[in-house]
Protein backbone atom coordinates (compact mmCIF):
# COMPACT_ATOMS: atom_id res chain seq x y z
CA UNK A 1 0.00 0.00 0.00
CA UNK A 2 1.53 3.62 -0.65
CA UNK A 3 0.53 6.29 1.12
CA UNK A 4 2.00 10.08 1.80
CA UNK A 5 2.96 10.11 5.67
CA UNK A 6 2.90 13.57 7.26
CA UNK A 7 4.34 13.39 10.45
CA UNK A 8 6.19 15.92 13.26
CA UNK A 9 8.11 14.87 16.20
CA UNK A 10 8.48 16.42 19.82
CA UNK A 11 11.16 15.82 22.27
CA UNK A 12 9.37 14.55 25.58
CA UNK A 13 10.68 16.17 28.84
CA UNK A 14 7.46 14.58 31.13
CA UNK A 15 6.23 11.35 29.34
CA UNK A 16 3.72 10.68 32.29
CA UNK A 17 2.41 14.07 31.37
CA UNK A 18 1.87 13.67 27.92
CA UNK A 19 0.49 10.44 29.02
CA UNK A 20 -2.03 12.15 31.19
CA UNK A 21 -3.15 14.44 28.48
CA UNK A 22 -3.88 11.68 26.34
CA UNK A 23 -6.10 10.11 28.60
CA UNK A 24 -7.98 12.79 29.20
CA UNK A 25 -8.26 13.62 25.34
CA UNK A 26 -9.84 9.83 25.17
CA UNK A 27 -6.71 8.42 23.65
CA UNK A 28 -6.39 4.43 24.91
CA UNK A 29 -3.09 2.48 24.42
CA UNK A 30 -2.67 -1.14 23.99
CA UNK A 31 0.67 -1.11 25.88
CA UNK A 32 4.10 -0.88 24.13
CA UNK A 33 5.84 -3.12 21.83
CA UNK A 34 9.03 -3.44 21.43
CA UNK A 35 10.94 -2.67 17.81
CA UNK A 36 13.71 -4.21 15.95
CA UNK A 37 14.54 -2.08 12.70
CA UNK A 38 16.64 -3.47 10.12
CA UNK A 39 18.25 -0.83 7.79
CA UNK A 40 19.29 -2.09 4.57
CA UNK A 41 21.54 -0.43 1.84
CA UNK A 42 23.02 -1.25 -1.17
CA UNK A 43 26.97 -1.49 -2.12
CA UNK A 44 26.57 2.51 -3.51
CA UNK A 45 25.19 3.64 -0.42
CA UNK A 46 22.22 4.60 -2.88
CA UNK A 47 19.52 4.60 -0.41
CA UNK A 48 20.77 7.23 1.67
CA UNK A 49 22.33 9.63 -1.48
CA UNK A 50 18.28 9.77 -2.44
CA UNK A 51 17.03 10.53 0.96
CA UNK A 52 15.18 7.31 1.15
CA UNK A 53 15.03 4.33 3.44
CA UNK A 54 14.49 0.44 3.37
CA UNK A 55 13.43 -1.35 6.42
CA UNK A 56 12.76 -4.75 7.95
CA UNK A 57 11.02 -3.99 11.14
CA UNK A 58 9.93 -6.72 13.66
CA UNK A 59 7.35 -6.22 16.24
CA UNK A 60 4.27 -8.20 16.92
CA UNK A 61 4.95 -8.82 12.90
CA UNK A 62 7.25 -8.42 10.23
CA UNK A 63 7.13 -5.71 7.96
CA UNK A 64 8.98 -4.19 5.37
CA UNK A 65 9.27 -0.79 4.25
CA UNK A 66 10.65 2.14 1.94
CA UNK A 67 9.96 5.09 2.79
CA UNK A 68 11.33 8.67 0.30
CA UNK A 69 11.13 12.08 0.17
CA UNK A 70 8.06 13.61 -1.42
CA UNK A 71 8.37 15.80 -3.52
CA UNK A 72 6.58 18.58 -1.85
CA UNK A 73 8.73 20.66 0.07
CA UNK A 74 7.40 21.82 3.58
CA UNK A 75 9.31 23.45 6.54
CA UNK A 76 6.07 22.79 8.45
CA UNK A 77 5.94 19.12 8.34
CA UNK A 78 7.82 15.85 7.38
CA UNK A 79 6.48 14.56 4.38
CA UNK A 80 7.10 10.84 3.28
CA UNK A 81 6.25 8.49 0.56
CA UNK A 82 5.40 4.90 1.88
CA UNK A 83 5.05 2.06 0.21
CA UNK A 84 4.54 -0.83 3.40
CA UNK A 85 3.56 -4.76 3.64
CA UNK A 86 3.36 -7.31 6.22
CA UNK A 87 5.70 -10.26 5.26
CA UNK A 88 4.90 -13.51 6.91
CA UNK A 89 8.74 -14.62 7.41
CA UNK A 90 11.34 -12.31 8.67
CA UNK A 91 14.29 -14.17 8.39
CA UNK A 92 13.55 -15.31 4.62
CA UNK A 93 12.91 -11.67 3.91
CA UNK A 94 15.81 -10.35 5.07
CA UNK A 95 17.51 -13.17 2.88
CA UNK A 96 15.38 -12.05 -0.11
CA UNK A 97 16.65 -8.53 0.02
CA UNK A 98 20.62 -9.92 0.62
CA UNK A 99 20.08 -11.93 -2.55
CA UNK A 100 18.98 -8.27 -4.16
CA UNK A 101 22.00 -7.10 -3.30
CA UNK A 102 20.76 -5.41 -0.35
CA UNK A 103 23.13 -5.52 3.18
CA UNK A 104 22.35 -5.10 6.62
CA UNK A 105 23.81 -1.37 7.47
CA UNK A 106 22.17 -0.63 10.52
CA UNK A 107 19.91 -2.00 13.23
CA UNK A 108 17.67 0.72 15.58
CA UNK A 109 15.66 -0.41 18.56
CA UNK A 110 12.70 1.24 19.88
CA UNK A 111 9.76 0.69 22.17
CA UNK A 112 6.58 2.36 21.20
CA UNK A 113 2.90 2.57 22.02
CA UNK A 114 0.41 3.60 19.12
CA UNK A 115 -2.70 5.38 19.90
CA UNK A 116 -5.32 6.53 17.58
CA UNK A 117 -7.21 10.00 18.76
CA UNK A 118 -8.95 12.53 16.80
CA UNK A 119 -8.10 11.69 13.37
CA UNK A 120 -4.14 11.37 14.52
CA UNK A 121 -1.91 8.52 15.22
CA UNK A 122 0.49 8.95 18.16
CA UNK A 123 3.47 7.18 18.67
CA UNK A 124 4.86 7.26 22.40
CA UNK A 125 8.49 6.66 21.40
CA UNK A 126 10.95 5.18 23.51
CA UNK A 127 14.50 6.01 21.94
CA UNK A 128 17.75 4.85 23.25
CA UNK A 129 18.83 7.75 23.02
CA UNK A 130 15.56 9.89 24.89
CA UNK A 131 11.45 10.09 24.77
CA UNK A 132 9.98 10.99 21.84
CA UNK A 133 6.05 11.67 20.22
CA UNK A 134 5.13 11.56 17.04
CA UNK A 135 2.23 12.87 15.81
CA UNK A 136 0.68 11.70 12.14
CA UNK A 137 -1.79 12.73 10.08
CA UNK A 138 -3.48 15.51 8.03
CA UNK A 139 -1.56 18.77 8.77
CA UNK A 140 -4.51 20.61 10.38
CA UNK A 141 -5.13 17.46 12.60
CA UNK A 142 -1.54 17.43 13.54
CA UNK A 143 -1.33 20.97 14.88
CA UNK A 144 -4.36 20.76 16.26
CA UNK A 145 -3.52 17.78 18.47
CA UNK A 146 -0.63 19.64 19.01
CA UNK A 147 -2.16 22.38 20.34
CA UNK A 148 -4.35 19.64 22.53
CA UNK A 149 -1.30 17.86 24.15
CA UNK A 150 -0.02 21.42 25.21
CA UNK A 151 3.38 21.20 22.81
CA UNK A 152 4.79 24.34 21.27
CA UNK A 153 4.63 24.08 17.57
CA UNK A 154 8.01 25.79 16.94
CA UNK A 155 9.82 22.58 19.40
CA UNK A 156 8.57 20.07 16.23
CA UNK A 157 11.20 18.08 14.70
CA UNK A 158 11.27 16.60 11.33
CA UNK A 159 14.09 14.51 11.34
CA UNK A 160 14.16 10.94 11.56
CA UNK A 161 15.75 8.97 14.44
CA UNK A 162 18.90 8.24 12.05
CA UNK A 163 19.45 11.11 11.41
CA UNK A 164 19.25 12.36 15.06
CA UNK A 165 21.15 9.57 16.27
CA UNK A 166 24.34 10.42 13.15
CA UNK A 167 24.23 14.17 14.74
CA UNK A 168 24.41 12.72 18.78
CA UNK A 169 27.27 10.37 17.59
CA UNK A 170 29.02 12.93 16.09
CA UNK A 171 28.92 15.44 18.81
CA UNK A 172 29.64 12.93 21.16
CA UNK A 173 32.46 10.70 19.37
CA UNK A 174 29.76 7.66 20.06
CA UNK A 175 32.34 4.20 19.00
CA UNK A 176 28.93 2.67 17.60
CA UNK A 177 26.36 2.40 14.75
CA UNK A 178 23.56 0.65 16.05
CA UNK A 179 20.71 2.15 17.70
CA UNK A 180 20.18 -0.10 20.68
CA UNK A 181 19.51 0.04 23.98
CA UNK A 182 22.48 -2.40 25.47
CA UNK A 183 24.90 0.42 23.21
CA UNK A 184 23.46 3.43 25.11
CA UNK A 185 23.41 1.84 28.42
CA UNK A 186 27.23 1.28 27.95
CA UNK A 187 27.63 4.88 26.57
CA UNK A 188 24.65 6.89 28.41
CA UNK A 189 23.97 9.12 26.32
CA UNK A 190 20.45 11.33 26.72
CA UNK A 191 19.49 13.67 23.31
CA UNK A 192 17.92 15.88 25.92
CA UNK A 193 21.45 17.06 26.97
CA UNK A 194 21.88 18.36 23.06
CA UNK A 195 18.77 19.60 21.95
CA UNK A 196 20.72 21.80 19.64
CA UNK A 197 21.36 18.70 17.24
CA UNK A 198 17.71 18.64 16.19
CA UNK A 199 16.95 21.58 14.58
Amino acid sequence: MTILEIEVKFLLDDVPAIQDRIRQLGGVGKGPVFETNTRFENESHGLKKNRSLLRLRQDRKATLTFKSDANKPDGQFKINTEYEVVVNDFSTMKRILEALGYHQEQIYEKKRETILLHHTTLCLDSMPFGPFLEIEGGKKDIKDMARRLGLAWEDRILLNYVVIFERLKKECQLPFSDITFNNFERFPTDIRDYRFLLT
